[in-house]
């Protein structure tokens, strides 16, 4: 008898052995970083459109983000319109609202992350919405109670205006980490790469709206508010801050799945927590990968805002001020290759597709170096360059999503975003530099050069870091 029943105990423990040493395999998979699996469960933006949820988040990104685009240009026509004098150039009025913008990106990015992580997702996302709109429309009656008064040299007026322009790009601060680390939680991991892909197309059609008729559509309000009897030519605000009002109501509906005691309660420890954000990049080798690669492209794109006026200005049929023409087409280019990625991308690994679109950035840089004098080729150029850069941003942006937890994930948006920041800043100050003293050709060559460097480095990174094993696993 004990022969017999020794059988199927010793058929249990050879089974057990295969499935523990399968799941150990299926671990060290997993924990590199160009493993998927070979069936893909997403294919398209259809799941992600049907979560209602995720639709909220999307319809309250359109309107901010709108708001976001058209807001400086929108700074620049009450300039153009209350404060510039004749004949006077308008840069000495634009600068310090530029300035007023960047600053809290520098100081609060990393912060606003911090307090992220213990606030409600939703709440942040409507009232750093609300706040805004309500900024923005009060602007109206700030400058007609300050008209005819001075704060030493300056109107009063303008330091209002560099006020507020301030406080609107702070809580612009609290916005970004909050929106990002909510797409995770209201999005299954198999859909993060279509949802930020869908993400990515609307961010740069928006791009190209506020490029290509945030002007028109301020005149247009104005127009509209001047028929309704509305004072003061307030349109333009009415427009703007009324597109961020709408985006915080439409995000009241929200629901992204917190509960109160998944939250932190105790007081933030600020260095510290910006510390263990620093301390967890330094530990998760694919996080920093993805990170440095969109500090990398973010750069890239900065610098080309800067040099796309001076190629505009080199090429025959176009004017310095038409520009715009070149970046619209690299929005273009981005929002059509994140639609395909979308449908098709989840086919691949994050790494190929970053090792493939730095490349393509590359290449598409070195074409850009031999278009300075052809409209046609610097369009096809600047198209390629868009097309490309969605290959690495898109699939980076998913990586740092999907790889974070819930707990630090506002820490290291807040990281990503004041790393952004900087990485948006620093070009436009060095790149016409740098124009300047090695021209238009070797700036492009260098760009090409950097963007090669940081695909390899992901690529290497990602191939040779060590798989950790549980406790559970040895």
């Amino acid at each position: 008898m004990q022969l017999f029943e020794s059988e199927p105990i010793e058929k249990t423990i050879n089974t057990e052995k295969k499935h523990n040493f399968s799941q150990l395999s299926t671990n060290k998979m997993k924990d590199r970083e160009d493993y998927h699996p070979k069936q893909i469960t997403s294919q398209g933006f259809g799941p992600v459109l049907r979560n209602h949820r995720f639709l909220l988040l999307w319809s309250g990104q359109i309107f901010s983000q709108l708001a976001d685009k058209i807001y400086l240009v929108l700074m620049i026509a009450i300039v153009a319109s209350q404060f510039q004098t004749p004949n006077q150039p308008i840069g000495r009025w634009v600068s310090p609202i530029m300035v007023a913008f960047t600053i809290p990106a520098v100081l609060f990015g990393s912060l606003a992350g911090v307090y992220v992580d213990r606030w409600s997702k939703r709440g942040v996302l409507v009232f750093s919405n609300i706040l805004r709109g309500v900024l923005v429309l009060i602007l109206p009656t700030l400058l007609w109670l300050t008209e005819g008064y001075n704060l030493g040299v300056k109107p009063l007026g303008f330091v209002l205006l560099l006020g507020v322009t301030f406080l609107v790009s702070t809580l612009t601060q609290f916005f970004a980490p909050a929106e990002q680390a909510a797409i995770p939680l209201i999005v299954k991991k198999e859909l993060l790469l279509a949802a930020n892909s869908l993400y990515t197309t609307t961010m740069m059609a928006l791009l190209v709206v506020g490029f290509a008729v945030g002007e028109p559509l301020l005149s247009v309000s104005d127009r509209l508010a001047a028929g309704w009897g509305l004072p003061w030519k307030m349109g333009k605000e009415l427009l703007v801050g009324g597109a961020y009002v709408l985006a915080g109501i439409l995000l009241l509906w929200l629901k992204t799945g917190e509960r109160k005691e998944d939250r932190r309660k105790e007081s933030p420890h600020v260095f510290q927590d910006i510390g263990d954000g620093i301390q967890y990049l330094g530990k998760n080798h694919r996080v920093r990968n993805a990170l440095i690669q969109l500090v990398i492209l973010f750069s890239v794109f900065a610098a080309l805002a800067i040099l796309a006026v001076s190629m505009a200005d080199q090429i025959p049929q176009l004017e310095a001020k038409q520009f715009g023409i070149l970046l619209a087409a690299a929005g273009l280019g981005m929002a059509t290759s994140a639609t395909i990625m979308g449908y098709w991308g989840q086919r691949f690994s994050h790494v190929q597709l970053s090792l493939l679109g730095s490349f393509g950035v590359a290449a598409s840089l070195v074409g850009l170096s031999f278009a300075t004098r052809n409209l046609w080729l610097a369009l096809l150029m600047t198209t390629l360059l868009g097309a490309f850069a969605a290959l690495v941003g898109v699939p980076m942006q998913t990586t740092i999503q999907s790889e974070t937890p819930p707990d630090m994930r506002g820490k290291v948006f807040g990281l990503q975003n004041n790393a952004v920041n900087i990485a948006l800043s620093l070009p436009l100050v060095l790149a016409a530099e740098a124009e300047a003293q090695f021209g238009l050709r070797l700036v492009f060559l260098g760009l090409a050069l950097l963007a090669v460097v940081g695909g390899l480095l992901n690529w290497y990174i990602s191939h040779t870091g060590k798989v950790k094993l549980t406790t559970e696993d040895k």
